[in-house]
């Protein structure tokens, strides 16, 4: 009777170990050890060992190095040691397995805690860089935007109330127009299947408003068909920030954009004729945040991105995304 209670608690300890790792690991040995006293139980260990996995993974992280050599020592002595013989054979080798089987547990379970542990980290900063990549595409171009309007205005003088006016309308909007995308990216994090991401489809807006900046744009887009969605969205921001940077880089000069499909290859081309700040400089030398940004993106679909000043003069981008993503 006793032995089948034993039994009984031991299987919902096993059945609650990822539950109630600790719960459950302490009292399968609990059982285990009065079992044994009584003469009822055979196990050495495997129970408790089976609990204590769960267990180390769970504090794989709190775990000192010195622990995880400990256990491997003792599991080494278990099995050098072997199994004794003569009269001291049955308690012994119970000792034995008993120490083999809970180092090895715990061996094992620390170990893919602290994998499952560097995925998460990883995992953590691959979803904090793409944040942070598109609040600065968003509030980039908007404030790159917002700026070259305002310095338009401010270089004019004889600016006449009406052009004040409007102006103060058109940056205001494109502000409201950023804080909207914020709010949408937030709540994109909270569900994040609950909206799309834009695709080649608004890059349209964004063409208009960089005329509105006055930058004179010349956009052709014709993908000759569906593109895979991640693609698409990798287009649409590298096609924005190039457009932001003739904004912010080389305000008022003739730009070109061209989308367009050739074979699998998405082939993203903005190029403009104009003379670069000192900011351009920092651009054309590759060390912008955008320009990283670009080529993380196009990396995360296998595409490329190259950039560089055009002997002509002016500046190019051009961005080559497979179709389909191979991500």
């Amino acid at each position: 009777m006793a032995g089948a209670v034993l039994a009984g608690v031991t299987a919902g300890a096993m059945v609650l170990r990822w539950r109630l790792p600790f719960e459950a690991t302490l009292t399968a040995g609990a059982v285990t050890v009065i079992g044994t006293v009584l003469g009822v139980c055979q196990d050495p260990m495997l129970a408790t060992a089976w609990c204590l996995y769960p267990l180390a993974i769970e504090r794989a992280r709190r775990t000192r190095a010195v622990a995880g050599v400990l256990a491997g020592l003792f599991a080494g002595l278990a099995m050098v040691t072997g199994v004794p013989e003569g009269e001291a054979a049955g308690p012994g080798r119970q000792v034995v397995l008993a120490v083999a089987a809970l180092s090895v547990a715990w061996l094992l379970g620390t170990a893919t805690g602290r994998q499952i542990a560097i995925a998460r980290e990883a995992e953590r900063m691959r979803v904090q860089l793409e944040v942070a990549r598109d609040v600065h595409d968003v509030v980039g171009h908007a404030l790159g935007t917002v700026l070259a309007q305002s310095g338009v205005i401010l270089s004019l003088p004889d600016a006449r109330e009406e052009e004040l006016r409007d102006t103060l309308a058109e940056v205001e909007a494109h502000a409201r127009k950023a804080l909207e995308d914020v709010q949408g990216l937030v709540r994109t994090l909270r569900v994040p299947d609950g909206e799309s991401k834009p695709g080649l489809g608004g890059l349209a807006e964004v063409v208009e408003v960089t005329r509105a900046a006055g930058v004179e744009v010349d956009a052709r887009i014709d993908v000759g068909g569906a593109i895979d969605d991640g693609v698409g969205v990798v287009a649409f921001r590298i096609a924005q920030e190039a457009l932001s940077n003739v904004v912010r880089h080389a305000p008022g000069a003739r730009c070109t954009v061209r989308v367009r499909r050739e074979g699998d290859v998405l082939v993203v081309r903005v190029r403009d004729g104009g003379a670069r700040r000192a900011g351009g400089r920092v651009a054309a030398a590759g060390s912008g945040v955008g320009l990283r940004g670009m080529r993380e993106r196009a990396r995360l679909v296998g595409g490329t991105v190259v950039w560089g000043a055009r002997p002509e003069g002016g500046f190019e981008v051009e961005a080559r995304l497979p179709a389909e993503s191979v991500s």
